[in-house]
């Protein structure tokens, strides 16, 4: 995945990028005995072009359809460090999705992109869930998992469904900048709780997602129609390590 990012920019702010998951303020809409996520959140707009404009600082919201945990409330997150928003890595990233979501969907005008850093803290005898919702569509157009860190932890383990829920396809990322894409129109997924390895100290996965949206004249608050995956070539997602690009979207 670093060789695709640099190709389209620069990652020369890399160290100052992850560490900032270090200063990620706990996810309070969580049962307080189940608070094992910190997150951070920005929002974008991109229009063809490569224009990228960072928007004023807003609520997350779901449909119900997609979370049924948190659906239908409008949850206010600690803002993206501005630095790191705006930084090289931060840039790049966006750039490249930018460039192959719109190559999958050329009508897409401009994006509504949204920018989650998540933590899942794991402690002896207390597991992190990154998908405390389940299997589940984020609602959206397309998806990037891109794996910042994992410290001390085991599993996490992400499966990619059908409609249906016939599974796709199970892989871990486990090396930083290790990523999924998604197509969210055809596919859910979900991740396995992530425990420690050596139970003596806590441990940490470290996950940037980034979700595309056409701006449209549909509202952000109905549900899209989930369609289904036509052929292996079509499955829906794409899993980029250093040695493996299997699938495609």
């Amino acid at each position: 995945m670093r060789q695709a990012l640099e190709a389209i920019g620069a990652l020369s702010d890399w160290a100052m990028f992850a560490a900032s998951w270090n200063d990620l303020p706990l996810d309070e809409y969580l049962a307080e005995s189940q608070r094992c996520r910190r997150r951070r959140f920005a929002v974008y707009a991109i229009a063809s072009g490569d224009i990228v404009e960072r928007q004023p600082h807003q609520p997350h919201y779901q449909h119900r359809n997609y979370n049924v945990l948190f659906g239908g409330i409008e949850r206010w997150f600690s803002p993206m460090a501005e630095d790191v928003g705006a930084g090289p890595s931060m840039r790049t990233i966006l750039r490249f999705c930018d460039r192959l979501f719109r190559s999958r969907m050329p009508s897409a005008g401009t994006w509504h992109v949204e920018v989650h850093q998540f933590r899942i803290d794991a402690r002896s005898g207390a597991a992190g869930h990154p998908t405390p919702e389940g299997v589940h569509r984020d609602g959206v157009d397309f998806v990037l998992v891109l794996l910042i860190n994992r410290e001390n932890i085991v599993s996490g383990t992400t499966t990619v469904y059908t409609a249906e829920g016939h599974p796709l396809g199970s892989f871990t990322l486990t090396d930083p900048l290790d990523a999924a894409l998604v197509d969210d129109n055809r596919v859910a997924h979900g991740v396995t709780p992530v425990t420690t390895l050596d139970r003596s100290r806590p441990g940490h996965r470290d996950v940037l997602v980034v979700t595309f949206r056409r701006r449209s004249s549909r509202s952000w608050h109905e549900p899209t129609e989930s369609k289904q995956p036509q052929s292996r070539h079509e499955t829906g997602f794409t899993r980029y390590d250093e040695n493996v690009l299997a699938d495609t979207l």
